[in-house]
């Protein structure tokens, strides 16, 4: 599974990320944020809740707004060990 990372600028376009290095990055630390970018499906951020979920973390998502478009919106997952 391959999620995109936010965009930093508007006009970049975003990074992906494979699985394995958002695991590596759970393991290392308690407490993860990331931001997914809108451009993800939203079945795909459920696939990685149920991935952590099973492996017994806590999975926290939400939406984030920073504007007033509609299309103006990033992911942000929170992961606890």
């Amino acid at each position: 599974m391959d999620l995109k990372f936010a965009r930093t600028d508007i006009s970049s376009k975003p990074k992906k990320v494979e699985l394995a290095k958002i695991e590596a990055t759970v393991e290392k630390e308690d407490s993860v944020i990331f931001y997914f970018d809108r451009e993800n499906s939203h079945k795909d951020l459920l696939e990685l809740q149920d991935y952590f979920e099973a492996k017994g973390k806590s999975f926290y998502m939400s939406e984030v707004k920073y504007g007033l478009a509609d299309n103006e919106y990033m992911y942000q997952v929170h992961i606890l060990r």
